[in-house]
C-alpha cells in the first residue's frame, strides 16, 4: 500500500508499505478519506528531527475491509469513521474494532469522527444553555463545527468573528444571527451591543491565534466563560490574568487527552451527521490526492479564498 511519511519541512514522500495485519479485536479499514488537522501543520513546516521519519493523519474515514477473529459488532463493507493517532495518510489502517463509528450513507469525506468529536467535546465541557449568549470567534472549520453544535442547543445570540469576508459569509449561511468582520467591526462593541452591555455568556476560542485570546476577555461577561478551542503552535501565549481573575472568568481547556472522552465525543458526532440532525455540507471544500499531500498542507497554510478543510482522498476501484 501507499503511505504518506515526513522526512523533511514540507516534505511528504509517498512510500510504499505492506497492508497492515490485524488483531482479533481489530479490523483493517480501506481509507477512502484523512483529514488534513492544523495541529500538524506545524510539525510539516519545521519537519521531524533529522534522521527521523514521521507519518501523521488521524482525521480517517473508510470502508471494513477485514475483521478480525473476534470482532462481531461490524462487517466487511461498513462505512466507519475511525479513531487513530498515525498513519492515517495511507491506503489502509489497521483498528480496533470498538474505535470504529458508523458513518451511514452520506459522503465519506464528510464523516470526520475525529475532527466531529473534538467540536463536540468542546461544546459539552462549556456546558452551553438555552438561551445563552454565544461568540464564537474564528469561521475556520472547527469553528464551523462549534457553531453548527452550539445552534443545536438553542442559544439567543449566535455572533461568529472572523477577519476573512468568505469564512464569514460561510458562517452566515450556516446561520449565525450576527457576523462579525474584526477588520471593519470591534467585537467587543457589537457584543455588548447585542446583550445590553452584559457581553457573551461564552466565548469559543477557535483560531489559536494571540489576538483571539485577548478578545476573548474582552467580549466574555463577568464569571462567563471562555473555552479555548484553538490549537496554539508556536511562540508561547500571554493574556491579561489580572483582568481575568477579576471577571472570574470559567476557563475551559477544550483539548481532550482521555480516550474514553474522546471515544464518547466521536459516538456524539456521528450520531448527529448520520442522524442528519447536523452537516457538514460544504465544510470540506478542497480535495487532493494522496501524491498531492504537501499541496495540501500549502493550502491549510495559505487559505486561499473559500477554503474551509482539506482532505487526502484515495479513489478505489
Amino acid at each position: 500500500m501507499r503511505i504518506a511519511a515526513l522526512r523533511g519541512p514540507e516534505a511528504f514522500e509517498i512510500e510504499s508499505a505492506p497492508v497492515p495485519a490485524i488483531r482479533s479485536d481489530e479490523v483493517l479499514v480501506r481509507v477512502a478519506v484523512s483529514g488534513v488537522c492544523a495541529s500538524e501543520l506545524e510539525p510539516w513546516v519545521d519537519g521531524p528531527p533529522p534522521g527521523e521519519v514521521r507519518y501523521p493523519g488521524h482525521e480517517v474515514s473508510g470502508v471494513v475491509a477485514e475483521l478480525g477473529t473476534e470482532v462481531t459488532e461490524l462487517e466487511v463493507g461498513d462505512r466507519v469513521g475511525v479513531w487513530v493517532t498515525e498513519r492515517g495518510f495511507a491506503e489502509y489502517v489497521a483498528v480496533r474494532a470498538a474505535y470504529c463509528f458508523p458513518a451511514g450513507d452520506g459522503p465519506l469525506d464528510e464523516a470526520l469522527a475525529e475532527p466531529l468529536a473534538c467540536a463536540a467535546n468542546a461544546v459539552e465541557a462549556a456546558d452551553v444553555r438555552l438561551s445563552d449568549d454565544v461568540v464564537v470567534i474564528g469561521a475556520g472549520f472547527m469553528g464551523n463545527l462549534v457553531q453548527n453544535l452550539v445552534a443545536l442547543r438553542g442559544v439567543r445570540n449566535l455572533v461568529v468573528a472572523d477577519a476573512r469576508p468568505d469564512a464569514l459569509a460561510r458562517a452566515a449561511a450556516l446561520g449565525a444571527t450576527r457576523v462579525v468582520d474584526v477588520t471593519q467591526e470591534h467585537l467587543p462593541d457589537v457584543v455588548r451591543a447585542l446583550t445590553g452591555g452584559r457581553g457573551a455568556d461564552i466565548t469559543f476560542e477557535c483560531t489559536g491565534t494571540q489576538g483571539a485570546l485577548v478578545a476573548c476577555g474582552e467580549t466574555t461577561r463577568m464569571s462567563g466563560k471562555i473555552a479555548i478551542v484553538g490549537y496554539h503552535q508556536g511562540p508561547a501565549r500571554e493574556v491579561p490574568l489580572a483582568y481575568w481573575n477579576w471577571m472570574a472568568f470559567t476557563i475551559v481547556n477544550a483539548h481532550f487527552r482521555d480516550l474514553a472522552t474522546i471515544l464518547r465525543g466521536m459516538s456524539i458526532g456521528m450520531r448527529l451527521l448520520t442522524a442528519r440532525v447536523l452537516s457538514m455540507d460544504g465544510l470540506v471544500t478542497h480535495r487532493f490526492p494522496l501524491e498531492r499531500i504537501n499541496d495540501a498542507f500549502a493550502t491549510l497554510r495559505d487559505k486561499p479564498e473559500g477554503f474551509a478543510k482539506a482532505v487526502i482522498t484515495f479513489p478505489h476501484e
